[in-house]
């Protein structure tokens, strides 16, 4: 994938592709199937161009067909493309920045399209090797809200894979892959950085967990 190395590196003017419930984060893998025929008329652009879609979620307001948009989405590239013999195509993007949702362009294509403004996430580009981490008690806290929240949805993990992931991307991937509602995906999207996802990854655990009497602790890194 093209290094971006600041937000002036991105395409100024994306296509959006509205899908509440549905969080693309950077450094982010999010496979997606596009069967509308204004979507694949998306992908066949943009798959001649940058490969740059924005993901996005609605709010309230506009009618059916064109919802208002949240005010903060995410730029993904395609790095994985398929057609499929019925004319579908399945599709993953991998998460570039996040961006505020500038004006919507008044274009022809059937698909909607707008001017994105990265420059209050420009450190979604930031390079480093340098993996953050969180203290020991938060970790602690983490793993128990995350237990007591999988056991009420009958949902498992690999506790192996998580306790040696990188925090980034343990917080990234279950951000993203757990059936939290649209707001709480938002909110998620919208935490300014790792330390404050971590942070809204737990509460949101938590909330979800409040009744469930199981304390078992695994270690999560």
């Amino acid at each position: 994938m093209p290094g971006y190395r600041k937000t002036a590196d991105l395409p100024q003017m994306i296509p959006v592709f509205p899908l509440d419930g549905a969080l693309l984060l950077p450094g982010g893998d999010l496979p997606l199937q596009i069967f509308e025929p204004r979507y694949l008329n998306m992908i066949d652009d943009v798959m001649a161009g940058d490969r740059i879609i924005g993901m996005i979620q609605t709010r309230a307001g506009g009618d059916r067909m064109r919802p208002r948009l949240s005010n903060v989405g995410c730029a993904g590239r395609i790095t994985s493309y398929a057609e499929t013999s019925d004319g579908r195509y399945l599709i993953t993007l991998t998460g570039v920045c996040r961006f505020d949702a500038g004006e919507e362009l008044a274009l022809p294509t059937p698909y909607r399209q707008l001017r994105a403004r990265y420059e209050r996430f420009d450190a979604d580009l930031a390079q480093g090797d340098e993996q953050p981490q969180a203290p020991a008690a938060a970790r602690e806290r983490f793993a128990r809200a995350l237990k007591r929240y999988l056991n009420r949805r009958e949902l498992d993990i690999d506790w192996e894979t998580a306790q040696t992931a990188p925090l980034e991307a343990l917080v990234n991937s279950l951000a993203m892959g757990l059936p939290f509602e649209p707001a709480e995906k938002q909110a998620l999207l919208e935490a300014p950085a790792l330390a404050d996802r971590f942070e809204t990854l737990a509460t949101l655990l938590e909330i979800d967990g409040v009744d469930d009497g199981d304390d078992a602790s695994p270690s999560v890194q």
